[in-house]
């Protein structure tokens, strides 16, 4: 299978930067075609402007969704964007890579999603509905992200909520709105000062993970037109499992 790793670290001796690397060397001894985004190595433009889109007026208001559309489909982005968005066309599987920072993924983490998941390639009119077969449906993702809390703080009632929480702009508001399935992310906590031995335990944890990533169940987000929601995109009552609030509503059998 074909496989795009997109890794952001600043220091390539970083912990994040050994799980990226191993990452690839097992995909690749395991037979698989693998593809790196090392963000900070490429030293990627992290904002989107007008400079994205070489055909857009100076004069001209910047619509971000409407420029980006029409500069995807005349084919009109930016080598680098467009270069990704290959990237992602080709590959059968993401693989993110990545420090938790602030609660969320690195600025140039989220600037590569800006600048490449644009409309008329990731989502809008000109390409099939959100949260169903989407733009980008047939591929699946892992997220990989370590953080230096302990695990209990990102369980159910830890004070960072959970972890599944946390995540759910890139699992559910990126990759199932685009069509991609997401698995059940991979996490390594107190990260800032890991044990020899507790990083070979979480090598090995990711080999596993990285081997079943076209077998593992993803996460069962619903579908949009499966019969869940309604005209207004709310979900129906009564269709979530008794109890079962917040985003969980959202994750079919919970």
């Amino acid at each position: 299978m074909k496989i795009l790793v997109v890794s952001a670290h600043p220091d390539p001796r970083s912990l994040n930067a050994e799980l990226a690397g191993f990452a690839v060397d097992h995909l690749r001894a395991a037979g698989h075609e693998v593809r790196v985004s090392d963000l900070y190595a490429m030293k990627w433009k992290a904002v989107v402007d007008g400079d994205d889109f070489p055909d857009h007026a100076g004069d001209q208001r910047l619509h971000v969704m409407d420029v980006s559309q029409d500069a995807t489909l005349a084919e009109r982005l930016t080598a680098d964007v467009a270069a990704e968005q290959e990237k992602i066309r080709w590959a059968d599987a993401l693989v993110l890579q990545f420090p938790m920072w602030w609660f969320s993924a690195p600025a140039i983490l989220k600037g590569w999603i800006d600048r490449v998941f644009t409309a008329g390639f990731a989502y809008g009119p000109a390409v099939p509905p959100p949260y169903s077969e989407g733009a980008l449906a047939g591929k699946r993702a892992l997220v990989s992200v370590t953080m230096g809390a302990r695990e209990t703080a990102f369980s159910d009632r830890g004070i960072h909520g959970g972890l599944q929480d946390v995540l759910h702009p890139l699992q559910h508001g990126l990759f199932w709105f685009t069509g991609v399935a997401p698995l059940e992310p991979f996490a390594v906590y107190g990260a800032n000062a890991l044990p020899d031995e507790q990083f070979a335990a979480a090598r090995r944890e990711l080999g596993v993970r990285l081997d079943g990533l076209f077998t593992d169940e993803p996460v069962p987000f619903r579908t949009l037109v499966g019969g869940d929601y309604d005209h207004d995109m709310r979900l129906l009552a009564g269709v979530e499992e008794p109890g079962t609030e917040g985003l969980a509503l959202h994750v079919r059998g919970r």
